[in-house]
This record gives structure tokens, C-alpha cells and sequence, in this order.
């Protein structure tokens, strides 16, 4: 009888030690995932900063590369009116010249409808020009 008492009391003290030693195992284990939870917490935290940052930084180009857009309109727009005011001084030119020819020629009345055509062309530009500013 002493046996299985002996038995016993071996068989409840093993149950007792593998019952700690699950309570120790479950507890390392519950600590590591707590760790790793607290790791990725973290992280997640540090990703949405990251991400924050990278929004700032789209909103930021954005902006420069729309301001870059029109300021390359306005130049567009400059460029294609010095152009055309180029192309304007050039015909007055043309025409000034055509003037000079005639007068050295003695051909006065040549000179005479090549200066009331460059008359009439000045006249079209500031005309242009005051309805422009209107």
C-alpha cells in the first residue's frame, strides 16, 4: 500500500511540475507574443509617420510641378507675343525700307502708297493694342 501511496504522491507531485512548467511555458510564451505586439506597434507607427511624410512630400511636388506648369504658360504666352511683335517690326521695317528705295528712285508716288499702307499698319496695331488693355 506504501507503494502506491508512494506511487501516488510521485504521480501528483509530476502533475504538479508539468502543470508549472505549462504555466511557465504559457507565460514566456504570452511575454514573447506581448513583445512582438508591442514591436509591431511600433512599427505600425513608424509606417504611418513614413506615410505621412510621403503624402507631405506628393502635396509638396505637386504644387511646385503646378506652379512650374504655369509659369511655363505664362512664357508660352510672352514668347508667342514677342513673336508676333518681332513678325509686326519686321513689316514695318520691310516697309520703311520699300519707302527709302522708292524716294532714292524719284518714285515719289510708289512712295507715297507705301507710306499710307505703313500709316494704315501702325494705325491696326494701336488699335490692337488699346483693345488689348480694355
Amino acid at each position: 500500500m506504501q507503494a502506491t501511496r508512494r506511487n501516488f504522491k510521485l504521480a501528483v507531485a509530476a502533475r504538479m511540475q508539468y502543470r508549472t512548467s505549462q504555466r511557465q511555458n504559457q507565460k514566456r510564451r504570452l511575454r514573447s507574443v506581448n513583445s512582438r505586439m508591442k514591436r509591431l506597434r511600433v512599427e505600425m507607427k513608424e509606417i504611418t509617420a513614413e506615410q505621412r511624410e510621403i503624402k507631405e512630400g506628393q502635396r509638396q511636388v505637386r504644387e511646385k510641378f503646378e506652379a512650374i506648369e504655369l509659369h511655363c504658360e505664362e512664357l508660352r504666352k510672352e514668347t508667342m507675343l514677342i513673336t508676333q511683335q518681332s513678325a509686326k517690326t519686321q513689316i514695318r521695317l520691310a516697309l520703311m525700307f520699300q519707302i527709302l528705295k522708292a524716294r532714292q528712285n524719284q518714285e515719289l508716288d510708289k512712295a507715297a502708297i507705301i507710306t499710307h499702307a505703313l500709316r494704315e499698319v501702325v494705325a491696326r496695331e494701336e488699335q490692337e493694342l488699346g483693345a488689348s488693355k480694355k
